[in-house]
């Protein structure tokens, strides 16, 4: 009960990080089918390319033993010789074959996992696979069953292609009474490489509708709950509620910085209760005036406070001050279209000041 709740429970997609980590681990989707059509594909062109290759090489070794079978005779002292020989002709003649299918396969592979991956997750001993309850399950499981099936599958399409094509050839059978035994050869390899054309053929488009069968397969197997995403989520962009605590904390200076900026202000220009913007000008080293303090509600009232406190001015102006609230940034300084407006503030508070 508990794996089937699990399995309801992962209704979302897998994330790319998860993805990422199954690759890593050395599991993607992967079929066997792919991976028999390219060994098979792979000795169709050896038989096609290295055939006549092969053959010439295996009659001149057969003749070469038979001719001297009569002269030969092996001892202890040539029997190693005579072996090591067989072995070599024997690893020359199948080497094409061998190498052309280890790399298909290796292809296979590849070309599946989208890439090239070295991993040791798969070959990691693991005691959970010499359970023999769960081996016993395995051996009589939904995917095991389905492998049987495929292959019985398979058995029977490549025998009745292998009975079609022979029967096709009927007709030819008794003319190889009058050939020779090379001509006889080459027609058996002509029958033998139709017939694995062909079962290549169906087992290409079989292979397609596999691979497309556990690509969807894969991907059920690593969907993941609403949890998991979330707990992903956390451990990538970090805890909202921590983020949150940071960010609070870093208005909290940035205020505190604000704050220390309005008692060197000229001028705090209000709403005159929601908005406060405190503005400073110096000739020397300013183009133009600019806002080094802004707010509304709380923050207004405590600008206004502390202005209030350092004997800061404060103008009572309020289209001044809803437009420099919403159009200028803190350290930054006013638009053009306001210069006239906020002159004439600075040259009022100027008055003020001179008069005091």
């Amino acid at each position: 009960m508990p794996e089937i709740d699990d399995k309801e429970q992962r209704t979302e997609e897998a994330t790319e990080k998860r993805h990422r980590e199954t690759r890593e681990k050395g599991r993607f989707a992967q079929s066997r089918e792919v991976t028999s059509v390219f060994v098979l594909m792979g000795g169709l062109l050896t038989f096609y390319f290295f055939g006549i290759y092969t053959i010439n090489r295996l009659t001149l070794f057969m003749r070469g033993i038979f001719s001297e079978s009569s002269s030969f005779s092996i001892t202890a002292t040539n029997a190693y010789p005579f072996m090591f020989h067989i072995m070599k002709e024997s690893i020359i003649m199948m080497a094409p074959l061998i190498v052309i299918i280890i790399i298909a396969g290796i292809t296979a592979n590849i070309m599946q996992a989208g890439g090239f991956i070295f991993s040791l997750e798969p070959i990691t001993p693991k005691f959970s696979r010499i359970d023999p309850l769960k081996g016993f399950g395995r051996i009589f499981s939904k995917q095991a069953l389905a492998e049987l099936f495929k292959s019985l599958f398979k058995i029977g399409i490549v025998s009745y292609i292998a009975f079609i094509t022979v029967k096709g050839e009927f007709s030819n059978i008794p003319s190889l009474m009058d050939m020779e035994n090379s001509q006889i050869f080459l027609y058996i390899s002509q029958i033998s490489f139709k017939i694995i054309l062909r079962t290549l053929l169906v087992l290409l488009i079989l292979a397609a509708i596999d691979f497309g069968f556990q690509k969807w397969s894969f991907e059920q197997s690593i969907k993941m709950t609403k949890q998991e995403i979330k707990d992903e989520r956390k451990e990538t962009e970090g805890d909202p509620r921590v983020k949150a605590r940071i960010r609070s904390i870093q208005l909290q200076v940035a205020r505190k910085r604000m704050m220390a900026e309005v008692p060197k202000a000229d001028v705090v220009i209000t709403n005159p209760i929601h908005l406060a913007v405190a503005i400073k000008y110096e000739r020397e080293k300013m183009l133009a005036p600019e806002v080094v303090a802004k707010g509304a509600g709380f923050i207004a009232e405590k600008i206004k406070e502390t202005a209030r406190k350092s004997g800061i001015p404060i103008v009572e102006d309020k289209p001044v001050a809803r437009l420099l609230y919403k159009t200028v940034d803190i350290g930054n300084a006013i638009p053009t279209t306001l210069y006239k407006a906020v002159a004439e503030i600075l040259a009022y508070v100027y008055k003020l000041k001179a008069k005091g």
